[in-house]
């Protein structure tokens, strides 16, 4: 029997790879992405199994250890006045608004209402300056905003902008000109919807850096996110009743995944431990305090766990992964070593789901991010050539049997999103490798773009930051090898006339990026030299990577920042 209801779809999907949790074969064979013409998963799916359920849906554990637990029945109820409190502000369906949390229990609750409310959500980072505030709420077209108090104060007159202001955790005394989120717990607790949601109608959209221009702006639906993400359930391997624990930061397209949508998708408890300054041994600890049965977290954080006593955790998790980059052989063989278990790779991007992924109990082969995830359909395409089903490419989805958990485009940009949809296929960016038995492994960026400490790094960016400063004539950002971050930002900088190229210079130019890049995007290394060439003009790049690398000889003299 064809199930009738989106709730009923949206279950018989994700039942079907409960039931095939370790079958890989069968999951792929039997599973189709549920399309419901309407559907809202915060009151489709999340409010039809919180109702009356008292399990947990949110355990927070604070760094002075203070805990914050919410059933799931609570965290319905508290949406609901969140969302009735937010459309007496005015807060409309359609409207866009940037949520800049923290782990926090009002990010939750927000995330809901808003859903709810058919609003459109523009996640950020708590890290964000003026600068990149001014970018999100002028070209994503906010209406409202709703933050932390402690960043109230970052909204000045570099933010303009007509948008309703509400701040969280002022104690009910916000700054003058915001509203106090602590109001909207006087709220009603029953939400009316009032009006279907398309399940094609915009939810969030995620500003992400490329390599030429200002960050884009990821478009996802209410179904391509929440729906989608029923593949990255699969990839963990979560099942109800499970406590899940993703290392990842508000703000970025991975919380979403591993804090919101993937642990609720399976009815399991999202755990948290915050932190400002990262501790192995105290994570270990919260972990054995909350039950941890699955864990997620990028390289970085298992390289920093690998230097701590793994076998002081007596209860070891049941699945563990990892995403972001490749992981060193090492650390899954120190982390299977001694807690018996291994560490699975898998790939997506804020565009998508998980599209690859090593999926439990099956076969993992050293260095393979393991087999296109079900309902994905994975072809490599040489990039010279175009011609698909090669052996090495870039990897790219097939739009014939378009995947669910796929965006829409990059909004307000049709002409970048026309040439990465082009031909029938998704083009991710990314080369990959595919052997005989169909397991995948990741070669590179097919542009500039690099990570460090998981965060995505455009040199783009950084590079018209230092350019603003009057001692820069030309700037080129590439990684640096780290041994924490897996890379730093690195520069290669041409003075200006009348500039030093020196220590004192350097130390400027490092100060000059702190104050405007969120912390993440700021220079670590600077290096004094020309930049290579093409005879077009171009800089090439690729020289710089391999010498910033140690592959190459050395032009300068570095400098790093403190």
């Amino acid at each position: 029997m064809v199930p009738s209801t989106p709730t009923d779809q949206f279950r018989a999907a994700r039942d079907t790879l409960l039931r095939h949790r370790t079958d890989y074969e069968a999951a792929r064979a039997a599973f189709d992405w549920p399309r419901p013409e309407h559907f809202n998963w915060a009151l489709d799916w999340f409010d039809h199994i919180a109702r009356g359920n008292d399990r947990l849906a949110l355990h927070i554990v604070e760094e002075d250890g203070l805990e914050r637990r919410v059933t799931f029945d609570q965290m319905r109820t508290r949406s609901d006045q969140v969302a009735n409190w937010l459309r007496g502000r005015g807060v409309a369906p359609g409207d866009r608004v940037v949520l800049m949390l923290g782990n926090q229990v009002e990010l939750w609750e927000t995330l809901l209402a808003l859903m709810k409310l058919r609003a459109v959500v523009i996640p950020a980072t708590p890290q964000l300056g003026p600068r990149d505030l001014a970018d999100r709420i002028t070209r994503g077209a906010a209406r409202h905003v709703v933050v932390r108090a402690e960043d109230t104060e970052k909204f000045t007159d570099e933010v303009p902008g007509d948008y309703t202001r509400i701040a969280v955790g002022s104690g009910g005394t916000p700054a003058a000109g915001w509203l106090a989120y602590e109001d909207a717990y006087e709220a009603a607790a029953d939400f009316d919807p009032q009006g279907a949601t398309r399940a094609d109608d915009t939810l969030l959209l995620y500003f992400t850096s490329g390599t030429t221009a200002l960050p884009k702006l990821v478009e996802h639906t209410h179904a391509s996110y929440p729906v989608g993400h029923l593949a990255t359930m699969y990839w963990i391997g979560l099942q109800p009743g499970d406590v899940h624990l993703n290392i990842s930061s508000p703000g970025w397209a991975k919380h979403a995944w591993s804090n919101f949508f993937a642990p609720w998708n399976a009815e399991a408890t999202i755990f948290i431990h915050n932190y400002s300054r990262f501790d192995a041994g105290r994570l270990l600890t919260e972990m054995e305090r909350g039950g941890v049965t699955s864990f997620c977290a990028p390289p970085t954080v298992w390289r920093m766990l690998i230097q701590a006593d793994l076998s002081s955790l007596s209860t070891v998790p049941r699945e563990v992964v990892a995403a972001g980059e490749p992981l060193n052989p090492e650390v899954i063989e120190h982390v299977r070593r001694v807690w018996d278990v291994t560490i699975r790779d898998g790939f997506g991007q804020t565009e998508t789901a998980v599209q690859v992924a090593n999926t439990p109990g099956q076969p993992l082969k050293p260095g393979s991010m393991g087999r296109p995830t079900p309902g994905f359909d994975v072809t490599l395409r040489d990039p010279v050539t175009g011609k698909t089903g090669v052996e090495e490419g870039e990897i790219c989805l097939d739009l014939s049997t378009r995947p669910v958990g796929l965006m829409v485009g990059y909004r307000g940009d049709a002409e970048r999103t026309a040439e990465v949809m082009a031909d029938g296929i998704y083009r991710t960016g990314d080369i990959g490798a595919r052997d005989e038995e169909g397991y995948l492994t990741y070669v590179g960026r097919a542009d500039d773009v690099f990570k460090a400490s998981d965060y995505k790094i455009s040199p783009f960016e950084v590079e018209s930051v230092l350019l603003e400063h009057p001692a820069v004539a030309e700037a080129a950002v590439v990684p640096s090898p780290d041994p924490v971050r897996l890379a730093v930002p690195k520069a290669y900088v041409v003075v200006a006339d009348g500039a030093a190229a020196d220590a004192e210079t350097a130390a400027v130019l490092f100060a000059h990026c702190r104050e405007r890049l969120a912390p993440y995007k700021r220079v670590r290394v600077i290096e004094f030299a020309e930049l290579p060439k093409t005879i077009s003009g171009k800089i090439r790049r690729v020289e710089l990577r391999a010498h910033a690398a140690g592959e190459a000889g050395t032009p300068g003299t570095e400098h790093r920042d403190r």
